[in-house]
């Protein structure tokens, strides 16, 4: 796999996300969602760029191939089903926290083809909107 782009993480979303972590099987997954979140840069909030997929951000991605999706980066509890919510502890998932617009990752996916994601656009990210409760 390539090398990994640079990640930002809020230390609102890095506290959830270790608390998520700590009551979660040993997995492939959870593994690389913890290696993601010690290679990150950890910012506050408020000092977080509009441009980088947080938490219940809502992104636009693509897919090698040229497959375009519009989802919302969800916890597991707030999965419910939606086609729109992908959560954070899908391989996806963990690959798309923390990338700005513009960037691509390598990741490994589903019986073990690599997957690579490009952000084209982050809709909707909370912080943006002022809103750290979500």
């Amino acid at each position: 796999m390539a090398q990994l782009p640079p990640i930002t993480i809020s230390t609102l979303d890095l506290a959830r996300l270790e608390a998520l972590l700590e009551k979660q099987p040993d997995s492939d997954t959870v593994r690389r969602l913890e290696d993601e979140l010690d290679r990150a840069q950890v910012v506050a909030p408020e000092n977080m760029p509009g441009n980088i997929v947080t938490m219940n951000s809502v992104i636009r991605f693509s897919m090698a191939g040229g497959e375009t999706f519009t989802k919302t980066l969800c916890f597991p509890r707030d999965i419910d089903g939606s086609k729109e919510k992908i959560s954070v502890l899908a391989p996806i998932g963990s690959a798309l926290l923390g990338l700005e617009a513009g960037q691509s990752i390598e990741w490994p996916g589903p019986n073990g083809k690599t997957l690579t994601v490009t952000i084209a656009e982050v809709k909707y990210q909370p912080e943006r909107a002022g809103d750290y409760q979500s």
